[in-house]
């Protein structure tokens, strides 16, 4: 008898990263990714012990190839699993899709309709739904979105001090990465204990970086607004930036709206700051001056938008770092922190250093952790409830 196996696609402007999962137990059996898409290809697959089983550089460019190779390869354990379902992250959800959702072809068409809102993502995410609705059109399909997990934030918090018309027409805060999220709040407990519950902050810190005021496990604020440009310094997306600059950069300046958008999505932030890199382990490994003031400029932004996070929460138990940066950077979590030293927020320099789950001082009024996040095992568990 052959074992149902969940295809879970994480599809990006560059790379397309996937998971397998089993369906009885959702236990992670393959994992890869699909580098330079649209450059020369790399498909990489590994296998549930991390070991590199596939390396294939002989792909031709294109979202539809590289995906093809991926099935091809899949179609060889087609004796041994039978694949049930397919879940994708869809980074924004609008006012609409509040939880995962089986797709049809009407919902591939209210979600091209959100494109302006996250111009980055969805293109990409949408792209992978169709082609694989073109390869296996029985296949059921499973959109999860970034934007759902916010869905518990008041009202108030939602809005931007704008006219009510627009506001009626969706113009709101939504706020991004919540399967991320969603799964740290699942496993607090296991990490926290009590404290779970109460008045925690998650910082999400990656490529694209934000953090979420979480009480009782579930979403009160979060950095990220309208579209994933607002809130925290990323590594080529500015974050909070005061209007008035795009104002002048449009009429001053000259430039297009294409030269607008590019510039605050793809050369701001770490990359802009530095004029090196938006990658911190390059930074973090440059002697140049102006890569150790970008890192700082990140720390500092970092803090004072989690010091607003704490007026939303009215005060803060617990601080736990995640994604790439969170889990592995030792010296911006110190940085962070260093900056909340008026909280009462004590690192442990030793377990900081050896990226132990509990980095707080014992004489810390505030506890911090680091917990690694696994949106793929939510998206995984999501498709198989509904299917």
């Amino acid at each position: 008898m052959k074992n149902g196996i969940i295809l879970v696609i994480n599809a990006g402007s560059s790379s397309i990263k996937f998971s397998l999962f089993a369906c009885d137990n959702l236990t992670l059996i393959y994992h890869g990714e699909i580098e330079e898409v649209f450059g020369s290809p790399i498909l990489s697959i590994y296998d549930e012990k991390h070991d590199e089983i596939v390396k294939n550089k002989d792909i031709p460019s294109g979202y539809e190839s590289a995906m093809q190779t991926f099935f091809n390869w899949f179609e060889d354990l087609s004796h041994q699993y039978i694949l049930k379902a397919v879940g994708h992250r869809v980074v924004h959800g609008g006012l609409n899709y509040l939880k995962p959702t089986k797709v049809t072809n009407e919902i591939i068409s209210n979600l091209t309709k959100l494109i302006p809102l996250a111009p980055l993502h969805q293109p990409h995410n949408l792209e992978a739904i169709k082609i694989v609705n073109k390869l296996y059109p029985k296949l059921p399909q499973v959109a999860c979105f970034d934007t759902a997990f916010h869905s518990t934030q008041l009202k108030l918090v939602t809005l931007f001090a704008l006219p009510k018309r627009l506001t009626a027409e969706g113009i709101i805060r939504y706020g991004f990465h919540g399967l991320s999220y969603e799964y740290i709040a699942s496993v607090l407990p296991e990490y926290l204990g009590k404290i779970a519950s109460g008045k925690v902050i998650v910082a999400h810190l990656g490529n694209g970086a934000s953090m979420c005021a979480l009480y009782q496990q579930k979403s009160i604020a979060t950095s990220m607004g309208f579209t994933a440009l607002e809130g925290l310094m990323m590594g080529t997306r500015c974050g909070n930036i005061d209007p008035g600059v795009i104002l002048y950069l449009l009429q001053e300046k000259k430039y297009s709206i294409e030269e607008v958008t590019h510039l605050l999505y793809e050369q701001s932030g770490l990359l802009g700051a530095s004029e090196i890199s938006g990658d911190v382990r390059e930074l973090e490994q440059s002697k140049s001056p102006h890569a150790m003031e970008a890192i700082q400029l990140f720390c500092y932004r970092a803090a004072r938008e989690l010091s607003a996070l704490i007026t939303a929460l009215k005060g803060c138990d617990a601080i736990v770092f995640t994604a790439g940066i969170g889990e592995n950077s030792v010296r911006i979590r110190k940085g962070i922190c260093e900056w909340l030293d008026w909280l009462g927020v004590e690192i442990n320099d030793k377990a900081n250093e050896n990226n132990l789950s509990i980095i707080s001082h014992e004489n810390s009024k505030v506890l911090v952790s680091v917990i690694p996040t696994n949106e793929e095992y939510m998206i995984a568990k999501h498709t198989f409830s509904l299917i």
